[in-house]
This record gives C-alpha cells, sequence and structure tokens, in this order.
C-alpha cells in the first residue's frame, strides 16, 4: 500500500506545482503519489493524506467544502484534520484568534464589502492606506491596496472581505515566516517584496532568504498556535511587526502553504519525520 498522498491543484492553474512537488518527492520516494485536490479518487488506501499543493481551491470554495465533508465522512486520514482545514478555509479565523489574546494584524471584517466598511475601517485604523483581501483567498488572489480616492474594484463590491491598514514594515523590514512540524520549530526567512508592491509573493517579484527568528516571533508564533482548534502537524505562521515593533500574525498557513523546505537547515528532514510518524502500518 502507497503510505501518502498529497493532493495538488485542477489541471491548468497558473503556477506550477511540479517544482514544489520534486523535494518531497526526494524526502519521501516511492511512498509517495500526488493527486488532484478536485478529482482525487479514492483515498482510503493512503496512510496519510496531505492538501499540501492544493493550490486553487479558493477559486471553489463550494467544491472544497464538499470534499472535505466527503473526506471527514469516509474516514480518509487528512494532515491537517478536516476540522482544521476547515477553520483555516475562511481568513476570518483570524479574529478568532485575535479573541483569543493572540496579536493579528488590525482587522475588520465586512460581510458585504462596500464604501461604507471602507470610511469605517479608515477611521477606526487611523489611516487611509487600506488593504482589502476575500475572506477565502489565496496567492493575492483578490487582494488590492487601496488609497481613500480609489474607487473598490468591481470583483470586491459585495463580497466578504477583511480590511487591514497596510503594515509599514512589510516594505522596511519584510514578512516573517515560522516554520513548524509537530510542534516543532524547523526554520523561518523573510520575504521581501518588489520595489513598489505590497505583495512578497514571487509571482509578483518578492524574494526570500533565510533568517534566524527573533525570540518575539518565536513566541508570537507559538502564541497563536496554541490557539488552534486542534494541533497542526504542519504550520506556517507569517507575521510582521507594526509601528511599534512588536509582531502581529497575518496568517496561520495549515492547508498548502509553501514549506520552503530549501531554507531549511536540514533540508526538510525534520518534516520527513514528522510526516512519517504518523503513519499507520
Amino acid at each position: 500500500m502507497t503510505a501518502i498522498c498529497i493532493l495538488t491543484p485542477e489541471p491548468g492553474y497558473y503556477e506550477d506545482w511540479q517544482r514544489e512537488a520534486a523535494p518531497l518527492a526526494a524526502l519521501f520516494g516511492d511512498d509517495l503519489v500526488f493527486r488532484r485536490w478536485d478529482d482525487a479518487g479514492e483515498l482510503l488506501d493512503f496512510d496519510l493524506v496531505m492538501p499540501l499543493l492544493a493550490w486553487g481551491y479558493q477559486r471553489h470554495p463550494a467544491r472544497w467544502f464538499a470534499a472535505l465533508d466527503a473526506w471527514d465522512g469516509q474516514g480518509v486520514r487528512i494532515a491537517n484534520p478536516v476540522s482544521l482545514l476547515r477553520w483555516n478555509t475562511d481568513k476570518a479565523y483570524l479574529l478568532d484568534l485575535e479573541a483569543k489574546g493572540v496579536p493579528i494584524v488590525p482587522t475588520r471584517l465586512a460581510p458585504s464589502l462596500g464604501a461604507d466598511d471602507m470610511a469605517a475601517a479608515r477611521t477606526a485604523f487611523g489611516t487611509d492606506l487600506m488593504v482589502v483581501k476575500p475572506t477565502i483567498s489565496g496567492g493575492a488572489d483578490g487582494t488590492y491596496l487601496l488609497e481613500a480616492s480609489d474607487n473598490l474594484p468591481d470583483d470586491v463590491i459585495g463580497r466578504a472581505m477583511l480590511i487591514q491598514p497596510k503594515m509599514e514594515a512589510i516594505a522596511t523590514e519584510g514578512e516573517f515566516s515560522l516554520f513548524y512540524f509537530s510542534g516543532r520549530f524547523s526554520h523561518a526567512i523573510i520575504k521581501r517584496p518588489a520595489r513598489g508592491d505590497f505583495r512578497v509573493q514571487e509571482q509578483f517579484g518578492g524574494h526570500d532568504t533565510a533568517v534566524e527568528a527573533p525570540p518575539e516571533a518565536l513566541a508570537c508564533a507559538a502564541q497563536a498556535l496554541s490557539a488552534t482548534p486542534v494541533p497542526p502537524l504542519y504550520a506556517r505562521v507569517d507575521m510582521v511587526r507594526d509601528n511599534a515593533g512588536a509582531f502581529r500574525i497575518m496568517e496561520l498557513e495549515l492547508i498548502e502553504p509553501s514549506l520552503f523546505l530549501h531554507q531549511a537547515p536540514d533540508g526538510g528532514a525534520r518534516f520527513a519525520d514528522a510526516v512519517k510518524g504518523q503513519l499507520v502500518r
């Protein structure tokens, strides 16, 4: 029996998942196969299924939630657990973290985004420069940086959106990502946007560098992970400093995060050990 299945994008997705798949295949060898998330077929024969490359699920949320329900009902062994995947799919989880005392990037939820929501957010945050992003999104899909004079883009009007102030430290220092496997810290990177942009993703010109995690960042990540509904097998914790220098959570990536294993000092050995520890033999 093949031990591990990693779920991948549907055909035609704009990003090349094969590049991310190569280091995973090297870690797990013949025990690993890949299947597209939207047509995965029978998964009960696998010891463990991970949606690590299920990019694009955010474009088909109804199908994604239906797939989660089906896998859960069939008893497929999914990591991270289906309950955690459901919770992490909608970025309103940030407000759950905040309610538990976790410092997050200041965030307001607009169930149906309109001009009044933007005006209220600018008043609350004391700045005109706002970032809006869909509550279900990935890869900066539908994410915009808006000044007070900007009209709302047509594709976000009336949608459930998060509104956040632009965090200046992303441009001046960068966004930190810390990686955890079975609750143990593995490695950290800092991601910086291209000049004049606010998005750190590679497709927008962003770049990453390995970094030693500051103690305050480790403490912030530990606080966030302790507030999840169940402990994750793998996690990427994205954070940025606020104007006072304190770290705030931007995202808690528990579904299909790029793990940047090439930046891990052990090349991903800790991740492989965490996964293999979950296998049923």
